[in-house]
């Protein structure tokens, strides 16, 4: 695993960017401040070609079955590319583009290009999954770990989902919408006219999540960290809400966070 390390700077906000390490950004600080929860695993990675849980880690391709590796048994979970090195493409003060070849145990050729582009005011991440040979069903999602505590009161989550995602016994979505519930959550949920959630640390940060996709999950039943994860489908969406990547059409989607100071 190369452990190159990138870093970004605008203004005062500087991002790590470790294309070694699943292409995830490492950190995001804010006048020194870290945001996201530290270590491997953590940070903010890549969700790709799916993302959250794969049932019993299978899809259908037309009439054939394709098994990924249960690395969540008894599914498989967040995709292959966040445990693998990305490639840097190319670097300046304030951007980086990495890409990342799909190889076993997907089954599918492509090309995973991700860009993180730095201002003083936020963080865009923009992902594109491209095929120069058969067509595939994927996904694309970010699941950043941003701290529960900055030193001074919890964050607190604002959102309006349209729908949540009834969830099963097996943490996977049943199919049916239901109300927004109250959380602690590791659910699914619907915002038609993109997703737009607001995370406030009181009298410190407020930081805005937003996307054109519609799909986010919430998941805070950690102490550590909340995370909101932006994505093209709901999970196991390879078998609900497949988006085809095409010769002709990839697949695109990007998520802003915003920040401002209280």
């Amino acid at each position: 695993m190369s452990n190159e390390h990138i870093t970004l700077t605008a203004g005062d906000a500087e991002v790590d960017v470790l294309p070694g390490n699943g292409g995830r950004v490492g950190g995001l600080r804010l006048g020194g401040v870290e945001l996201l929860r530290q270590g491997e695993r953590f940070g903010c990675f890549p969700m790709v070609p799916w993302c959250g849980r794969l049932r019993d880690g299978r899809f259908m391709d037309g009439g054939t079955v394709r098994q990924m590796p249960l690395n969540a048994p008894p599914h498989a979970i967040h995709g292959t590319a966040r445990n693998a090195p990305w490639r840097t493409a190319r670097k300046s003060t304030d951007e980086a583009v990495l890409t990342y070849d799909l190889t076993d145990p997907w089954p599918y050729p492509g090309r995973v290009t991700q860009q993180v582009s730095l201002t003083e005011a936020g963080l865009t991440l923009t992902m594109s999954v491209e095929t120069h040979g058969s067509s595939f069903p994927a996904q694309i999602g970010w699941h950043p770990w941003f701290l529960r505590n900055l030193g001074g009161e919890d964050v607190t989550i604002g959102f309006e989902p349209a729908w949540q995602e009834e969830r099963g016994e097996d943490h996977l979505p049943t199919g049916r919408r239901i109300d927004p519930r109250p959380g602690p959550w590791d659910d699914c949920f619907g915002m038609p006219d993109g997703v737009d959630v607001t995370l406030t640390w009181p009298g410190q940060l407020q930081l805005k999540v937003t996307s054109r996709e519609e799909w986010v999950v919430v998941y805070d039943e950690q102490d550590e960290a909340v995370c909101v994860e932006p994505q093209t489908g709901p999970p196991d969406g390879l078998n609900t809400h497949p988006r085809l990547v095409t010769p002709l059409e990839p697949l695109e989607a990007s998520t802003t966070w915003t920040w401002t100071r209280l």
